[in-house]
């Protein structure tokens, strides 16, 4: 059974130093995909932006800084308040983003808690699907036999 933890809450676009846009996002945690967590990003246009990167690095980057390439993510504070900053980094361009620090340390527990570290392995259900794959159906037969029938003849006949 699939179980999601989800979480709104209102970004930062930071611009410069003095200025920051508020973007409504999602964050999203699928145990059918456990080992990833996914942002969505309500900007204003037709679709959504979405981002979808590994549990491990939010999880760390609530703690320390991490990440290279695409996204990065630092703690730090912003006015005196604890904020996590988010760098994403595509072929469309840079952003970068200010997350209240305490919404997603509260957000990333509850994914651990429904999915403690080191236990993803076991929501992707590899082990059935193996046996499932790997199941002879009664068609493998046709498979297994010899195609070719054998020289000799089967009642003795040269």
């Amino acid at each position: 059974m699939q179980h999601i933890v989800e979480r709104e809450l209102e970004l930062k676009l930071v611009l410069s130093p003095e200025r920051s846009v508020p973007v409504p996002a999602r964050l999203s945690y699928l145990t059918d995909d456990p080992y990833a967590v996914h942002i969505t990003f309500h900007i204003g246009s037709e679709t959504p932006v979405h981002w979808t990167f590994a549990r491990e690095l939010l999880v760390e980057g609530v703690f320390r800084p991490c990440g290279h390439g695409d996204v990065r993510i630092w703690p730090t504070k912003v006015d005196d308040r604890s904020v996590i900053l988010v760098a994403l980094t595509s072929p469309d361009g840079n952003a970068l983003l200010e997350v209240p620090s305490v919404a997603v340390a509260a957000w990333v527990e509850r994914t651990l808690r429904v999915v403690p570290p080191g236990s993803e392995n076991t929501m992707l259900g590899l082990d059935a699907a193996l046996a499932e794959l790997l199941t002879p159906l009664p068609a493998d037969d046709l498979w297994l036999s010899d195609p070719w029938p054998s020289d000799e003849s089967q009642d003795g006949e040269a």
